[in-house]
């Protein structure tokens, strides 16, 4: 608003106080952009940061239309972030058929990464009724590490580009502080409480041990029946990393799945990095049925294991082999469910492998792919899926 002095001399007071609101009210409602939200490059109103406490953030920037109909974002210098992803505004399966492309520039060396393909189909999610939000889609996170540059090609489906296309950087930060316990202490092999064939705990790296800002989740709790089912997944990240960065990994996974999907929390119920290292997931108690988005359509009476990393054709080290077998022995052998045996479900989704209402038959431990329409938990650790079964079965005394 443009304001001339000269027109308002002579006005009388309450002309000049209605002048002076109308102003203060301009002012009030100018877009503002948050502190650090602006890359090198990009315009200020155009980038839209959403912070997380122990100096993690998520930074969203828009993609736009390219000549052959998709949607890019140019090769620019933006906010230092370590995970990223491609992000639109309606159903998960909205980019199916359609490719999405990055490209990354390492923050330390300032090489820039060829061009990487992420999943467009959306594997991971919470079921419709569990959503509690509009829809909301988005790739697979890809594990960057530290980078500070981007480049986005998405070429969209059959069904065209979804409305509200944009790349998701993720800075897990430094973690949230909490006073909390850092870790669930394992139950010794012979010792402990049993009932029927529990088996015993193996020790768990709390959420407060991975620094999760609890500040960023939905605050109640949702809860489901019995598990009877464990799924197997991969993270479909880095499978390289050190041990000690998997606090940091599982913070940007959480990030991504919360400000990002829109979901209430991080999908899985538990992690394991490849020295076999247990962390606690979704948030709810490790011992309760806590309901995950991880199985579209089995999310309900069931639990999410994922292995942080890639095995598609990477072996998974034998650490984190037993790792998944010790988690899902123990939680299967909370009600009593049999590590080695088989059970029945409902789908609960036609976005899964069985349309909605139909009965299906699983393994007590099973991979994603047995459910969905995907390859994860990739080929090599599916693939060990027995042997993690009759692994589990004889920690349960089976």
């Amino acid at each position: 608003m443009r304001l001339s002095l000269a027109a308002l001399r002579g006005r009388p007071p309450a002309v000049l106080l209605a002048v002076l609101l109308a102003v203060c009210a301009a002012v009030l409602t100018l877009p503002s952009t948050p502190a650090g939200a602006r890359s090198a490059d990009a315009p200020a109103d155009r980038a839209v940061m959403r912070g997380a406490a122990g100096g993690g953030s998520v930074t969203s920037l828009p993609l736009t239309l390219a000549p052959n109909g998709g949607r890019v974002l140019a090769p620019r210098t933006v906010r230092r972030f370590e995970l990223l992803g491609v992000g639109w505004d309606g159903p998960a399966r909205a980019l199916a058929g359609g490719t999405v492309r990055v490209r990354t520039r390492d923050a330390v060396t300032g090489a820039w990464s060829g061009w990487r393909e992420l999943d467009a189909d959306g594997e991971d999610g919470p079921d419709p009724a569990a959503a509690g939000r509009g829809p909301r889609g988005a790739t697979a996170p890809l594990w960057t590490g530290p980078s500070d540059g981007v480049a986005v090609e998405v070429t969209p489906g059959p069904a065209g580009p979804p409305p509200g296309l944009r790349v998701e950087l993720v800075d897990p930060g430094g973690g949230a502080r909490s006073t909390g316990a850092r870790t669930v202490p394992a139950e010794p092999p012979s010792g402990g409480r049993r009932i029927g064939h529990q088996a015993p705990r193996p020790e768990i790296v709390t959420r407060a041990g991975w620094g999760a800002d609890e500040s960023i989740r939905e605050p109640d709790l949702v809860y489901t029946g019995p598990v009877r089912v464990v799924f197997v997944h991969h993270t479909a990240t880095a499978t390289a990393y050190e041990c000690s960065d998997a606090p940091r990994l599982i913070r940007a996974v959480y990030q991504y799945h919360v400000q990002s999907n829109g979901w209430r929390d991080i999908g899985y119920n538990f992690l394991v990095d490849r020295c076999g290292t247990v962390y606690e997931g979704r948030a709810g108690g490790t011992d309760l049925p806590v309901h995950g988005a991880h199985t579209l359509g089995f999310n309900t009476d069931s639990a999410g294991v994922a292995a942080i990393g890639t095995y598609v054709t990477d072996e998974p080290p034998p650490a984190l082999l037993t790792g998944v077998t010790r988690i899902a022995a123990w939680k299967l052998g909370l009600t009593d469910q049999d590590a080695g045996g088989s059970t029945t479900m409902v789908s609960g989704s036609d976005g899964s492998l069985y349309p909605a209402g139909t009965e299906a038959a699983f393994r007590a431990v099973s991979g994603h792919r047995d459910a969905f329409n995907t390859e994860c938990p990739g080929t090599a650790l599916h693939a060990r899926l027995p042997e993690l079964r009759a692994g589990a079965a004889a920690l349960q005394g089976r």
